[in-house]
């Protein structure tokens, strides 16, 4: 739908149909021709339209949308420029990831995460190198807004032999690589892994996964390029393979994330296109500068989850009968808290932003990062909180159809009540609690929190170097009366 000022809000349908464009996509070896359409992969599509839904639904438009000098347009696409800038775009990822049952959509919020970080490191390299990529991002990022692009980022690189640089190792593709630069642009080849929603994405934003050095010169390269380009290949894991029951898996039977392995065999990319080009200089800081943007929305995402296993967590409890019980009401007050921390670091981290070139609003990098450790070291307790309140039944449970079987139903509405509850409402409960800490969408959380968006060591280390060490060193000298 066209706006005012020519600009277009992408509707739900136009998203399904923006796909259906001659990309190569494999689904457990074969080709998938329409995605929408197939059992596994169309409901990750569908899942991610709720980015799309929001802004053409009156009850939530007001927070998905803004109107400013240049017209309307997505949220997602507001360049922040002050904490509360950053406080709506954090509401606005945590709603979305509600509407979508605690899985996010990521269309809109990664790749925006990387236009942030582009703006911010091609300024610097502009200034420093006398390049011209900020124009380039400036113009793309200005394209995908107009147009309500969905977006997806290729960052973590195959990899190798971890020990050896990119241009150490034995096979020269283990980073994704320059081949080839021409007068009209570059010729990349390698691989990435751990794409989110490159399938659901009408462009792909390719950045370096690390700091580089001179000799690794072909490897620093960033670039956009729509995802049905020649030679562009995304291999999609088929690890959250949907168990088609609504009532046993009320989030993963309906939402889901899709990651690929993506291929990159001999693809050409117009100058215009290309955002970095062998500057090994600013490879990390690139790196670097979309991790911490990313973060920020990491930790936004990732609150509905922390207040559904709390929510789900209180109601079993009550069904159970122990909600008095003292190391019931530890276990849930260790839920709030997790939280509520988790929370008041995030909100820290928008309140005492910094502003960035050029006219960027960037979340304080250490709290973020504390934020995000917070997270990821507190995830496998609270799920382990969850189980312990919930009880066997999370494994245990007859399935949807014996309920609703006519003999065996109303045996199981009788055996399975609680505290003032019927056996099928409880069963209800326990399935969610199920989805949530015992299934494959539970398996999917863990690893995310360890791995996804950085590890929890670079994490740890990016918010400790902040620490003040020469100045409470000094005090303690000064305290214990050591003069020299």
């Amino acid at each position: 739908m066209m706006n005012r000022r020519g600009f277009m809000l992408q509707t739900e349908d136009q998203y399904y149909l923006s796909l259906r464009d001659g990309r190569r996509v494999f689904y457990r070896g074969q080709p998938v021709e329409d995605l929408l359409s197939h059992p596994e992969l169309g409901p990750a599509i569908r899942h991610a339209a709720v980015d799309f839904r929001m802004a053409h639904d009156p009850q939530y438009r007001d927070r998905a949308v803004v109107t400013d000098e240049d017209g309307t347009y997505s949220r997602f696409y507001h360049i922040p420029k002050s904490s509360q800038d950053l406080k709506k775009r954090r509401d606005l990822i945590a709603l979305s990831t509600r509407l979508g049952g605690t899985v996010v959509p990521l269309i809109h919020e990664i790749g925006t995460d990387a236009l942030f970080g582009l703006m911010e490191v091609t300024q610097v390299m502009d200034h420093e190198l006398g390049t011209h990529y900020s124009e380039r991002v400036r113009n793309f990022w200005q394209q995908a807004r107009d147009h309500d692009y969905a977006l997806a980022v290729a960052q973590t690189d195959v990899k190798g032999d971890r020990s050896k640089r990119p241009s150490d190792q034995p096979d020269p593709d283990m980073y994704l690589r320059i081949v080839k630069r021409t007068s009209d642009g570059i010729v990349v080849r390698g691989a990435k892994v751990h794409t989110s929603v490159s399938i659901n994405a009408n462009w792909l934003i390719a950045l370096p996964t690390r700091e580089m050095r001179e000799a690794d010169k072909d490897y620093a390269v960033a670039f956009v390029l729509p995802v049905n380009t020649p030679g562009l290949t995304l291999i999609t894991s088929p690890f959250l393979s949907s168990l088609h029951h609504d009532m046993e898996r009320p989030i993963s039977s309906q939402h889901k994330m899709v990651e690929s392995f993506t291929w990159f065999d001999d693809v050409f990319i117009p100058h215009e296109q290309v955002f970095l080009n062998g500057e090994w200089q600013f490879a990390g800081m690139l790196a670097k500068a979309f991790v911490e943007f990313h973060r920020f929305t990491a930790v936004s995402y990732k609150l509905p989850l922390l207040e559904l296993i709390t929510g789900v967590s209180a109601l079993l409890a009550k069904y159970n009968g122990i909600d008095k019980a003292r190391h019931i009401q530890n276990a849930l007050s260790d839920l709030v808290l997790y939280e509520m921390t988790v929370r008041s670091i995030l909100d820290n981290a928008a309140d005492r932003g910094e502003m960035v070139a050029p006219g960027v609003f960037r979340p304080h990098i250490p709290l973020v990062n504390l934020a995000k450790y917070h997270f990821a070291t507190g995830l496998h307790q609270a799920f382990h909180h969850v189980q312990d309140i919930a009880g066997g039944l999370l494994v245990t449970a007859p399935g949807e159809e014996d309920l609703s079987h006519p003999e065996l139903g109303p045996v199981l509405r009788r055996y399975l009540q609680g505290r003032d509850v019927g056996g099928e409402n409880r069963l209800k409960a326990l399935y969610l609690a199920s989805d949530l800490v015992a299934s494959d969408l539970a398996a999917y959380h863990l690893v995310l929190a360890v791995h996804a968006e950085g590890s929890i060591e670079a994490e740890k280390m990016t918010a400790v170097k902040s620490y003040p060490w020469e100045q409470v060193e000094a005090w303690a000298r000064q305290i214990a009366g050591i003069s020299d």
